[in-house]
Order: structure tokens, then sequence, then C-alpha cells
């Protein structure tokens, strides 16, 4: 992967990111469902564009406002083993689902009002604002593109310039654009006919992608620190042997 142009991982790498984490149930595919079922495929794509577009304004906020401040030294370090704690704590959570109700991240009963407060003064009555307004009052796709965003960076995924950034956020814009097309696609498809079981087995399956990347992500840690000792020696070898041949020469 570190042949390939630095900007194609990043994109490659939000288009990923995107895709996952739109497949768990939440507010924004609920609506689709129900809406979608209701009012038809153009209405459910609607909501979805406007979900997409406040979602890819909350990935660039991340990637431009927060996340080089976690590429800095130790702080990288931390970062990248907080990053890997965060993936795991998704993938068990997404994999322990039980309900479609239930909220894959709660920042708690403060974010809950500032949702319904953001929901109170916009009133959307459009598709397009509906999906736009519930992902803008739901602080916890900031909080989650914050995260994910100084993670991707630290590890080199994302290049810290402006080509890099941009191509990831376009990334996320297809990947979370394409799922909310598909779902509504389906919803009309199947005249809104799934079951919570099915909803359910699509979280679970986001939930063992993210595990994966999780493993992966912990292994390249550990490898990475398997590694400094032995890098630390043979860079330590060369002054060892010149100081051996000065005192040699100063006996001499």
């Amino acid at each position: 992967m570190g042949q390939l142009p630095p900007t194609l991982v990043a994109g490659v790498t939000g288009f990923i990111a995107g895709l996952i984490l739109s497949i768990p149930v939440g507010p924004i595919n609920l609506t689709i469902i129900n809406e979608g079922a209701r009012r038809g495929l153009r209405w459910g794509l609607l909501i979805g564009l406007g979900a997409t577009v406040m979602e890819v304004i909350y990935c660039f906020i991340a990637f431009t406002g927060f996340a080089t401040f976690f590429t800095r030294g130790y702080i990288q370090e931390g970062m990248e083993l907080f990053s890997f704690v965060f993936l795991l704590f998704l993938a068990v959570k997404f994999l322990a689902t039980k309900s479609v109700r239930a909220e894959a991240f709660n920042l708690g009963a403060r974010a809950h009002r500032f949702e319904e407060r953001m929901g109170q003064r916009l009133q959307p009555t459009s598709a397009f604002m509906t999906g736009l307004v519930r992902v803008m009052g739901n602080l916890g796709v900031l909080v989650f593109w914050i995260i994910l965003a100084a993670s991707f960076m630290s590890r080199g995924w994302v290049t810290p310039d402006w080509p890099g950034k941009l191509a990831c956020v376009a990334g996320v814009a297809l990947g979370t654009g394409l799922w909310f097309a598909a779902l509504s696609w389906g919803v009309a498809l199947g005249r809104g006919k799934f079951s919570e079981k099915t909803l359910l087995r699509m979280q679970h399956i986001s939930g063992v992608l993210l595990l994966v990347i999780a493993l992966v992500h912990g292994g390249t840690i550990i490898w990475e620190l398997h590694k400094k000792p032995e890098n630390g020696h043979k860079a330590g070898l060369p002054a060892l042997k010149a100081a051996t041949s000065l005192g040699v020469r100063g006996r001499n």
C-alpha cells in the first residue's frame, strides 16, 4: 500500500471509513427506511444526500481544525494507542447490539438536548434538510471524525497536507453517499420490508469489519514497538565501534 500514490491511499482510507461507519443503524438509516418506504426512492435519496453533506462538513472540520494537533511526538504515539482502543470499543459495541434503537456512540443527556434544540430551531421540512439537520445535531459524528482523522494521519494513511486531507474527505463523501443511496434503493425495491433481524445483521457485519481493522492496527503497533529496540541497537553499533577505535588509537 506504501507504493501507491498518497492521495489514492487517503481516498481509499476515507471511502472505507465512510462506508463502514454508515452501516450501523442510527437516526439517518432509520429515517431513510421509514420515510423512503412511505414516500419513495427520491425522498430517501435526498435524505441521504443531506446527511452526506453534513457528514463531509464535520469530516473536513476534523481534518483541518483538530487532527494536526495529535500528530506531534508523544501525542502521536498516544493517539495511535487510543485509536486502537477506540476502534476495538466500537467493534465490540456494534457486535453486542441487540436492538436497532440502541445508539452506537452516546455523548450523554446534554448532547441529546442539543440535538433536540437543533431540530426544534431549524424545523426541517424538506428531505434534504431532514438529513442535514439530523447529522448536524449529532455531535457524536464530529467526535468520531476527530478521532479517526487523528488516527489516519498518525498512521500515515492520510498525509498532513491539503491533497491528502481533501482526498480522504472525498473518499468519505463517496463511501457515505454510496451506502445511503444503496439503502434508499433497497428500501424502495423491497417496499420498506426490512426486519429488525436484517438491520442488526448489517450492524454486526460492520462490527466484524471494525474488529479486523482494530486487530490489524494493534498488530502494527506491536510490530513497530518490537522493531524500535532492534533499530536502536543497530544505530548504536557504529558509535560503539568508533569509540572503541578511538580508544585503541589513544593507547597506541
